[in-house]
C-alpha cells in the first residue's frame, strides 16, 4: 500500500498572483485545502520538501497528512501545477478525505513475468495502451501499483481490464467496459516471415 506522506504548510493570508510570485521566490508554493464540504484553506508549502515528495512517483496516489496549521489535515493530492519551462511547481490542490473515505486514485499499472510470455519470447513487443488506471478505494488501502501477469501471453493476444487481479475492497471506476491495457504486437520481422511462409504455402498448394 502507498506510504502515508507528511508536508508542513504555513497559512497563507493573500491571494492573487503578486502573492504567489512573492511566495515562491521565498522557496514557498502556493497550495489550497477543499472539499468534505468545509471552507477551502488556502496555505503554503515548501517548495523542496513538495519536490522530495513528488520525487517519490507515487505522490499523487498517497495520502499527505499536512500538519503545522490548526490541526493535521488529511488529504489526496488532486493536481500539480508546473511551469512550463523550469518543471518548478507553482500550485498544488490537496482533498480533504476522512481516515477511511472511499477516493478516486489514478494507480500505475505494471507488467512482470515478460520471460514466461511466449509471445515475447519469439520477438513480440509490449505495447501498453494504458500506463495506469482509476480506482474505487478506501483511502487508507491505497495500493502503490497494479501488477499485471503476463505468463502464456502470445503474439496477437489483447490484455484486458477483467484479466486483473484487484486489491481487496477495490474496484475499477469504469466497469461498463472490458477495456484493453496491452497487447502483443509482432516485429515487422517476425511478420515478414509469416508473410513469406504463407506465401511458399500458397505456391505449393497451386
Amino acid at each position: 500500500m502507498s506510504d502515508q506522506l507528511t508536508l508542513s504548510a504555513e497559512p497563507r493570508d493573500r491571494a492573487g498572483k503578486g502573492a504567489s510570485r512573492h511566495l515562491r521566490r521565498e522557496g514557498r508554493v502556493p497550495a489550497v485545502i477543499y472539499g468534505d464540504k468545509k471552507d477551502p484553506i488556502s496555505i503554503s508549502v515548501n517548495e523542496r520538501e513538495l519536490a522530495k515528495l513528488l520525487g517519490t512517483g507515487h505522490f499523487m496516489n498517497s495520502v499527505v497528512m499536512i500538519d503545522g496549521i490548526d490541526a493535521t489535515i488529511r488529504t489526496l493530492p488532486k493536481d500539480v501545477q508546473f511551469h512550463p519551462v523550469s518543471d518548478r511547481p507553482l500550485h498544488v490542490d490537496f482533498f480533504r478525505i476522512g481516515e477511511h473515505s472511499t477516493v478516486h486514485v489514478n494507480v500505475p499499472l505494471v507488467f512482470e513475468n515478460e520471460e514466461a510470455s511466449p509471445g515475447i519470447k519469439r520477438g513480440g513487443v509490449l505495447s501498453i495502451v494504458r500506463h495506469e488506471v482509476e480506482l474505487v478505494v478506501d483511502a487508507a488501502q491505497i495500493p502503490d501499483e497494479i501488477k499485471v501477469d503476463l505468463t502464456g501471453i502470445e503474439v496477437g493476444d489483447s490484455i484486458h481490464i477483467s484479466a486483473v487481479t484487484l486489491p481487496q475492497g477495490a474496484h475499477w471506476a469504469i466497469e461498463d467496459r472490458d477495456f484493453t491495457i496491452a497487447t502483443i504486437t509482432a516485429p515487422s520481422a517476425l511478420k515478414s516471415s509469416e508473410g513469406a511462409a504463407e506465401g511458399d504455402a500458397e505456391g505449393a498448394e497451386a
